[in-house]
This record gives structure tokens, sequence and C-alpha cells, in this order.
């Protein structure tokens, strides 16, 4: 299931104008709260696909019948540039369990790169529902290499993967070799990607916009 939330008429539209346009994104601060909104619009909408039980709580005047989750998610994501977007899904699932993943591209003096991950710290997932975030799902490499890293944790029941915009060649390919059962929820999707694997138009270097430049690897 791909979702795309700038497909419909809502507040989405209006953040990842802001996201993307390059003279807002100089202010840091508002870069990153667009990407924590957009996390918490992904939990809202995700929180409709998960199991609810009955549950009796105690009012001052009475008895209450309510629906509550029957099982919290897993929360993922990507160090560093998946912080701001998995700050937005902590703050509607506040009593989930989290994991950290370290993979980043480490770039070749030719111009090619490689998908290295050094860090993985996560939960048991067997028959978990995850849900992993990373602001920019380009090629789909560093996404697979981390679900393939998971994995190895347990195998989920579902996994949601929450980017603010994602390449249509990144879905195929996490569609393509991702051996589990996944949703991908974009603030927005593009079509076209660059030889060195940057989509376009997107929004730059999303880890660098938020927290700032780093020495390439």
């Amino acid at each position: 299931m791909i979702i795309n939330l700038s497909e419909t008429n809502s507040l989405v539209g209006d953040w990842m104008s802001e996201i993307r346009d390059a003279e807002v994104q100089t202010d840091r601060m508002r870069f990153r709260r667009n990407l924590e909104r957009l996390g918490e619009v992904a939990a809202y909408e995700i929180s409709k696909t998960l199991t609810y039980v009955d549950n009796e709580v105690q009012t001052p005047l009475g008895t209450a019948n309510c629906r509550v989750i029957r099982q919290q998610p897993i929360l993922a994501t990507i160090l560093r540039a998946g912080l701001a977007l998995h700050q937005g899904l902590v703050n509607y699932f506040d009593k989930a369990d989290h994991a950290y993943i370290s993979a980043y591209r480490k770039h070749n003096r030719d111009g090619t790169f490689e998908i290295s991950l050094e860090y993985v710290s996560c939960p048991p997932l067997d028959e978990q529902v995850l849900i992993l975030s990373d602001p920019m799902l380009a090629t789909g490499a560093s996404m697979v290499k981390t679900i393939d890293h998971l994995v190895e944790f347990g195998k989920p029941a579902h996994i949601h993967i929450v980017t603010a915009i994602a390449c249509t060649i990144g879905i195929e390919y996490v569609q393509r070799h991702a051996d589990a059962n996944i949703s991908i929820w974009a603030g927005d999707i593009d079509d076209e990607l660059t030889a060195k694997g940057y989509i376009v138009p997107g929004l730059g270097d999303a880890g660098d916009l938020a927290f700032g430049t780093k020495v390439q690897q």
C-alpha cells in the first residue's frame, strides 16, 4: 500500500511546500517542526490501521467504555536525518518502544556510494507493527538494507515506512527487495532520480537542513 499524503486537500500540502522551499529551509527550526508535524499526521493515519480492544475506565462520575490500541507499535528511525520525523511519531505513539539505526551513504571518489550500516539498537520485533521513518526514500537501497538488519530481531507483522518525499524508483525497489509486508506513507512522491541518487525536485539533504552540514565520508 502506497499513500501520498499530499493527494488530498489538507495541511500536509502547506507543510510540504515549506519543507521544499529553499528560502524557508534556511529556518532550521521551522524545517524540523514541519517534519515533526508530518510525522504526527502519519501517526494518526497509521493508527486507523491498528487493532483495538475495549477498555473500561472509571471516571469521577461513572464507568466509560473506550477503545484502545491492543499493542503499541515499535518506532524506528534512521539516524540522524530521521530524528525530527521520528519525534512526530513519538508525540502520538508516546508509549511505544524504539529502535535506532545508523545507515548512511559512504561516498567514493568516483561519485558512487555504498550504504554503510554501523549501529542498530532494537527491541524484539516478532509479530510487532514496526513504523520506520526516514525523510527521503530515494534509491531504496538504504531502506532495504535497514529492513534486512531489523528483521534479524524478529519478523514484524507489518512495516509502515514514513517519509517526507519518496521517489517512485525507490518505492519500486523496496517493493521488490524487502521481504516483509510493507506500507509506505509519503508526504509527497517525485518521479525523477539523478545519477548520484538524489530526488528531483526533492528538497535537498534533509539531515543537513535539519541539523547542519557534515563532512562527507
